[in-house]
């Protein structure tokens, strides 16, 4: 069951004052399984803000549709059950950060008898609660993330839109906001994530969506994004005698670096026979790693390739 559905979206601005339109989606077909954390990435421009204000009924698209928690978008009440933390948010400085949480369950619809003890939770989690009653003026750019995301909360969602969540958090920060992030996973939120901070995204993420200029460039796990299924490192405890010049090897692809080979294979067939003939040759082998991309390098490459086909 997925707790988004997007088809076929498009979106085109109208540029003002001039007969020029920008198409910010073009044609734009993804879905979100419930409980899952799906990290949305692209460069500046690529359509990813355009696509969450569509789905939070901030815009709308020109053709295309969508649904979010079995309810079409347009459908106000849903909202009630989505948590929303924009990029370069702001809270009236004059609040204090339990101010600011009351405020928010209000504005959301939120009803609970104990809304000063979920505050109070809540707090806690993002490491707040001894800020509880200072001004929201005398908060650093990483205190202001962490209540934008006890903000993001508040309501109990089913679903939460995070725009760059770790933005100007430290590093121990940032790893005690992956912690929560997985935590409400497993409780069954679903986190729609949209972070310029790759290597975050990779830690937590489920699936992942590569957009440019509007259009999906990939969509799948890390694992499918990241792995190269033909290439494997075969790592050996003494050195490796040369083997280009056995013929059977001329339809393989290696790279021979002393105790080291890099092979591009076809299928395991080859995999196992490059394996077999180097055991029959009484060369202990240390291990066989299946080379990996990170997903800023998968990242960047697309982004080049995309940019160099237009």
């Amino acid at each position: 069951m997925n707790a988004i559905e997007v088809n076929q979206l498009t979106k085109v601005y109208q540029v003002a004052l001039s007969k020029q339109k920008v198409t910010a989606l073009n044609n734009l077909s993804l879905s979100v399984e419930r409980g899952s954390i799906f990290g949305l990435l692209g460069p500046n421009g690529a359509g990813k803000t355009t696509l969450i204000k569509i789905l939070l009924g901030i815009t709308f698209p020109t053709i295309g549709s969508a649904r979010m928690l079995d309810s079409d978008i347009n459908n106000y009440l849903i909202k009630r059950k989505v948590g929303f933390l924009p990029e370069n948010h702001r809270f009236p400085n004059y609040l204090t950060a339990e101010q600011t949480l009351k405020y928010f369950a209000k504005l959301s619809g939120y009803q609970n008898p104990n809304l000063n003890k979920r505050i109070d939770e809540l707090l806690a989690l993002v490491k707040m609660s001894q800020w509880k009653k200072t001004k929201v003026k005398k908060y650093s750019k990483g205190m202001m993330q962490r209540l934008g995301l006890a903000q993001a909360m508040i309501n109990e969602p089913e679903l939460i839109f995070l725009d760059e969540p770790t933005d100007g958090v430290d590093p121990i920060g940032r790893k005690e906001i992956r912690d929560i992030l997985i935590d409400l996973k497993e409780k069954g939120t679903t986190i729609f994530l949209n972070s310029h901070l790759l290597s975050e995204v990779e830690l937590v993420s489920d699936r992942v969506a590569i957009l440019s200029e509007g259009k999906l460039l990939k969509e799948g796990t890390v694992k499918e994004l990241t792995t190269s299924e033909e290439i494997y490192e075969i790592e050996t405890t003494t050195d490796i005698p040369n083997i280009f010049s056995i013929p059977e090897f001329s339809s393989i692809k290696i790279t021979q670096m002393d105790n080291k080979l890099v092979v591009n294979v076809k299928d395991n067939d080859e995999l196992n026979f490059v394996i077999d003939y180097l055991r029959k040759n009484s060369i202990n082998i240390k291990s066989v790693n299946m080379q990996k991309n990170s997903l800023e390098e998968l990242f960047v490459s697309l982004i080049q390739n995309s940019r160099r086909d237009k």
